[in-house]
């Protein structure tokens, strides 16, 4: 069960959301970055001292220290995923990719904490479904076009 301390700290990880490296950071890999093979991930994953590496690593270590803080009890898991839709939506993004790519698994602390979680792990699954819907959809309007 969530304590004040727990939405003390939720508001706290929100105001770092809006700092604006941070909001750019997360555009980038939300919206921008849709990488649709492994090279095309590696490159930015493992371009030390591009502007793209800068960024995914502001967003990826964001979210995996946030994850953390719950696996370590200092933040309700069910709060932290609750309050923030954003770490699925990456964490189902990239982590099949990331694997093929990489062999290890994408944002291991987030994954952990969604294995923890049952309602992190439907919302994982949901995002999944919503995002072969997505495909179907830009699949079929491109035969149309």
């Amino acid at each position: 069960m969530a304590t004040p301390a727990d939405a003390e700290l939720i508001l706290k990880l929100y105001e770092l959301r809006r700092e604006p490296v941070m909001r750019e950071a997360r555009k980038f890999v939300v919206a921008d970055f849709n990488p649709t093979n492994e090279s095309e991930l590696l490159a930015v994953q493992r371009g030390m001292g591009t502007p793209q590496n800068a960024l995914w690593r502001q967003a990826v270590t964001y979210w995996e220290m946030a994850s953390t803080l719950c696996l370590h009890g200092a933040l309700d898991a069910e709060l932290y995923f609750d309050a923030n839709m954003e770490v699925i939506a990456v964490y189902t993004k990239f982590f099949e990719l990331y694997k093929q790519a990489t062999g290890a698994d994408f944002m291991p602390q987030t994954a952990k904490l969604i294995a923890k979680t049952p309602s992190a792990q439907t919302r994982v699954e949901n995002r999944k479904k919503a995002m072969a819907r997505d495909t179907e959809l830009a699949a079929a309007t491109a035969e149309k076009g």
